[in-house]
């Protein structure tokens, strides 16, 4: 525990130099980097079936490899860049309801000989045909719901960083927008199959397979909605 707290107040301490450091300037956009050389990236890797062989005869022009006779002008090699379409719009409503009742009552008397001993001893205070009785309840009742609705609508380049042997493309794309003193950050990586890009060089979100998406901020905005360190370690080894 002492541990615990002690390194919560490094962190926060450091957390805190670099905001007082960073007062009155801008939060700074991320330097844009080859996404494939960040720290924790892996190459997607997914079942693929057998490989065909590239054939073409010598009086043709065309392959067995190319999507059209004409150039296609469409991403399709590692460093084209595609527009991905973000359309976001979810709903959910979940209600539930929950009540449980039970209750019992058992009662135990004595007579005869141990009947008569208990009376005798209680001086007539103690009936011995209810000595014992007992009485038991349990009551719970609960509810909860879910009303959830998340609209998101805009548009991204993303940048092709790997070809799987199927011909499937996988994407990432970054955006960074900084407006006042609050950067707002859109992030978008899946796989995409190269039929699904419209002629345009568009494909929309909802194609993306695996797809990941995040959309997020950092600033003065972000900050204040969120709870301060101490609260956000009390909420997490409180046990109430």
């Amino acid at each position: 525990m002492a541990t615990l707290l002690t390194l919560t107040v490094a962190l926060a301490g450091c957390n805190t130099m670099d905001r007082l450091a960073n007062v009155g300037n801008a939060p700074p956009l991320t330097q844009i980097q080859d996404p494939t050389t960040l720290a924790g990236y892996q190459p997607v890797r997914m079942p693929m079936p057998e490989p065909m062989a590239d054939t073409y005869q010598s009086n043709s022009l065309y392959r067995t490899s190319a999507r059209g006779f004409f150039k296609d002008e469409r991403a399709h090699r590692v460093g084209d860049i595609l527009t991905v379409k973000v359309l976001v719009d979810d709903s959910a409503k979940i209600s539930n309801t929950t009540n449980r009742n039970r209750s019992s009552t058992n009662s135990a008397g004595m007579g005869g000989i141990f009947g008569a001993a208990v009376d005798n001893l209680s001086g007539g205070t103690i009936d011995p045909s209810a000595a014992i009785d007992l009485t038991s309840g349990i009551n719970d009742a609960g509810a909860g719901s879910v009303n959830r609705s998340e609209a998101l609508e805009t548009s991204i380049a993303a940048v092709i960083t790997q070809v799987l042997p199927n011909g499937n493309l996988v994407i990432e794309g970054r955006q960074e927008v900084r407006v006042n003193f609050e950067v707002r950050d859109l992030i978008v990586s899946g796989i995409v199959r190269p039929s699904d890009i419209q002629a345009n060089n568009t494909i929309a979100s909802t194609k993306i397979a695996e797809a990941r998406i995040s959309y997020g901020g950092r600033g003065q905005i972000t900050d204040v909605q969120q709870p301060r360190y101490g609260q956000q370690v009390l909420d997490a080894i409180l046990p109430f």
